[in-house]
């Protein structure tokens, strides 16, 4: 017998080994949405606004309004981009959006990012959101704001941080969902 049968510690790490699922790869291709994308995308947000905090929606968005929105940002020229599987499953996305209506604030943009409940902590949001940087800069945005939820999007905080996104400011109980008081944290980018 090999000397390492005797070793407890080597046998506990062999049986552990065993026991341990093969690591698949998780395969995506980023590109930019399209209309036929939209009701995939619907589906992924609309599982934030039933499951979590990180979307003050309450109400589920309709087909309607969400078309509107891909509509709308179509037609300032901003990137709207997803994640595809080689199955050709829709996996997340990332987009941009006015900050406010008024005319001064047309280089000033909101980021949202959202993935399938099944992509999250495999690097997707990472390369949607450098995909996303790179892309609002082309389109000739020049700052970038994201509101995120201050409880249960610990995830997103961290990952705006690792993009060079600062924190601006907190504000307390503006939001109201799931019978709790919630805020929101600002965070900003230049991208000029």
């Amino acid at each position: 017998m090999i000397p390492e049968e005797y070793n407890p510690r080597e046998a506990l790490r062999r049986a552990k080994k065993r026991r341990q699922a093969p690591v698949t790869d998780f395969a995506f291709a980023l590109r930019d949405a399209t209309e036929a994308d939209i009701p995939y995308l619907l589906d992924i947000y609309n599982h934030y606004v039933a499951n979590s905090t990180v979307t003050f929606d309450e109400d589920p968005q309709t087909l309607k309004e969400m078309r509107a929105k891909f509509t709308t940002v179509s037609k300032l020229g901003f990137p709207w981009i997803v994640a595809e599987s080689p199955r050709g499953e829709i996996l997340g996305y990332a987009t941009v959006t006015p900050w406010k209506a008024k005319a001064a604030y047309r280089f000033t943009v909101e980021n949202s990012i959202y993935l399938g409940p099944a992509s999250t902590g495999k690097g997707l949001g990472s390369a949607l959101m450098a995909e996303l940087l790179t892309r609002s800069k082309e389109a000739g945005i020049k700052e970038i704001v994201a509101v995120i939820a201050d409880r249960g999007a610990d995830a997103s905080i961290r990952l705006h941080e690792a993009y060079g996104f600062k924190k601006i400011g907190h504000m307390g109980k503006v939001g109201f969902k799931f019978g709790r008081w919630l805020g929101t944290v600002l965070m900003q980018k230049s991208l000029k």
